[in-house]
Order: C-alpha cells, then sequence, then structure tokens
C-alpha cells in the first residue's frame, strides 16, 4: 500500500543530474555516471557543491547542457 504522506514520484520531473567528474582529477578514464537527480537546480548545485566542491558539474537532461 502505498504511504498517503509521500507524494507520487514522476520521473520525468528531475531533470538535474549530479556527475562527480572523478576526471578531472585523473582518477579514471570511463565517462563518470550521473550519481544523483534533482527536481531543481540549486538543490542540485548545493549537493555537488557539499560532496565534491573541485569537480562536479550539474547537467539538465533535458537540454544536455552544464547549468
Amino acid at each position: 500500500m502505498a504511504d498517503p504522506y509521500l507524494a507520487p514520484v514522476d520521473p520525468s520531473a528531475y531533470r538535474y543530474a549530479v556527475h562527480c567528474c572523478s576526471f578531472k582529477w585523473d582518477l579514471g578514464t570511463a565517462p563518470d555516471h550521473a550519481l544523483a537527480l534533482f527536481f531543481d537546480v540549486a538543490m542540485a548545485r548545493r549537493y555537488g557543491a557539499g560532496m565534491w566542491p573541485d569537480t562536479f558539474e550539474v547537467v539538465d537532461i533535458v537540454t544536455g547542457e552544464k547549468v
């Protein structure tokens, strides 16, 4: 049974992907996968800055551009 306190999840609403970008410190050669998806770009930036302050990037998955 669904929890009545949680809104249904709409995956298409999560358009901002956070990447850690290990390649920026030569820690890997494979493409970095998105590690988190966010509804809001500001939250995505705060998360990235808190986890990887010098290397993260936020990408709008709808347009494919860095934001």
